[in-house]
């Protein structure tokens, strides 16, 4: 018989506790009742537990979470996972850790801001990850999440390779998902999309295309226009000839501008550290031309502290017209505003961009602040909370999805997940399969295999097969059941 956590790792309909009925909470548990899960939210602030109630499908209880009383009038005994996202990093170890004493079988996610803590954690985690069986998980947490880890490694991923544009990366993969604007008079401009593969040898695919603000899965009788944005599957290396076809180029990044040594801020220069003392090729052409902004005198201290050998550092308001003229910032090639004020992120780089600077990277709170930074030209948007949410939901889908991503102000979710003995569509050919318009499989990784490859109609899925597969929220449960 199957233990709890066995049983929220392979099926897709739980009962789940939530404790946090901020953002964070509101948001997962709006995907999780989408999903037809069972969801109790606890919260000891009136308003949140109200709003909860009012618009949201779940039970909804006022109280402190970390009371195990409340959590048991909650259902815990019966319940899959526990999900702690108050904004008090203690109370939401301390309850994971409570539930753990108790009910050692129900999974336990903390959201945990405190870095140190992630950071030890995680060490704590490889150093007995070769014998869990002698080890329970650290304060009793399944999966700890990191909001400023998650955030500035997206950032990171966005400027490594030159590219500067939305990208989406997989693990054990040479493919990425790149978003990229076609320009009037392109190749692409008035393809088919079926018809791409005559303009390249390379093999590539649409994943979705955005038009007029509607994000949609492509046909293969799409016809692509200029102004249209694709997200399109393809190899790094290639990514320069696509640009071309598209009408655009990589991008030449030699001076950074990083605006904000707070969390997140501190965490991305600390990883371009990482990266310039690996000497890779992106940081010997950048040389010393990397500048920290923080207009705190503390934090702006200890980023001097810290990175005085791998970047200047001011004090100063980097919205002022003089110190913006004194240091030439319209010169530089790329800007990020990794500050807490996202409104502020965005204006800053909208106004940057018009002195000169081609290419921003802003954090932003939600996916429809992502979509406002686009409108206005920023090319990439790293949005804070949805990107932890998103981390969540890859730790409750089940053991045979492995990743959750959320693109285009969450209407889209792509998934990666391993196909199941006696699935819906085990043994079966892409194009028995295929469903136009509801899901789309980008590639898949066949057992046996080193990588994931770009598959064809007659390739055959059978039980332990990954894919990776990206369908409208509204229909992503449903979709990915038939893999399960």
């Amino acid at each position: 018989m199957k233990t709890k956590q066995a049983q929220a790792r392979y099926t897709f309909s739980m009962k789940i506790v939530i404790i946090g009925a901020g953002f964070t909470g509101i948001e997962l548990a709006k995907r999780l009742v989408n999903g037809k899960n069972d969801v109790v939210l606890i919260d000891n602030d009136k308003d949140a537990v109200l709003y909860a109630e009012n618009r949201l499908d779940c039970g909804a209880i006022l109280a402190d979470g970390n009371n195990l009383s409340t959590l048991e009038d909650a259902g815990i005994a019966n319940a899959d996972a526990l999900v702690c996202v108050t904004s008090n990093d203690e109370v939401n170890m301390i309850t994971c850790s409570l539930v753990d004493s108790v009910y050692p079988d129900v999974l336990k996610i903390a959201r945990v801001r405190n870095y140190a803590y992630y950071a030890n954690t995680a060490e704590a985690t490889m150093k007995h990850s070769s014998d869990a069986r002698k080890h329970r998980p650290l304060y009793g947490i399944d999966f700890m999440v990191n909001p400023d880890f998650e955030a500035a490694q997206a950032i990171v991923n966005s400027i490594e390779k030159n590219s500067i544009t939305d990208s989406l990366q997989f693990d054990n993969s040479p493919y990425e998902i790149v978003r990229i604007s076609v320009e009037a008079g392109s190749r692409f401009d008035g393809n088919a999309l079926k018809d791409l593969w005559r303009l390249t040898d390379k093999r590539i695919l649409v994943s979705y295309i955005e038009r007029d603000g509607v994000t949609s899965l492509p046909y293969g009788e799409t016809i692509v226009r200029s102004g249209d944005v694709l997200g399109i599957l393809l190899e790094h290396k290639f990514l320069g000839e696509l640009l071309t076809l598209c009408g655009s180029k990589l991008k030449n990044i030699q001076k950074i501008a990083l605006v904000g040594a707070g969390k997140i801020g501190t965490i991305v220069a600390e990883k371009l550290g990482e990266k310039r003392r690996a000497e890779s090729k992106f940081f010997r052409r950048r040389g010393a031309n990397f500048v920290i902004i923080e207009n705190d005198a503390e934090r702006a201290a200890a980023a001097e502290e810290k990175f005085n050998k791998i970047a200047k550092v001011f004090r100063a308001d980097v919205t002022e017209e003089e110190f913006i003229e004194e240091e030439h910032l319209g010169e530089f090639d790329l800007l990020i505003c990794s500050t807490s004020n996202y409104e502020m992120n965005i204006v800053t780089a909208a106004y940057i961009e018009s002195l000169g600077v081609e290419n921003s990277i802003v954090l932003v709170p939600s996916d429809a602040y992502g979509g406002i930074a686009h409108r206005l030209g920023i090319e990439v948007a790293v949005p804070v909370r949805d990107t932890v949410v998103d981390s969540i939901m890859s730790h409750l889908r089940g053991s045979s999805v492995t990743g959750i991503h959320t693109v285009n102000g969450g209407f889209l979710e792509i998934a990666e997940v391993t196909v199941a003995e006696g699935s819906a569509v085990d043994g079966k050919m892409l194009m028995e399969i295929s469903d136009p318009g509801r899901f789309l499989i980008l590639m898949g990784h066949k057992s046996g295999e080193e990588a994931y490859s770009i598959l064809g109609g007659k390739s055959v899925l059978n039980a332990g097969d990954k894919v990776v597969v990206i369908a409208p929220k509204k229909d992503s449960t449903a979709v990915l059941e038939r893999f399960s």
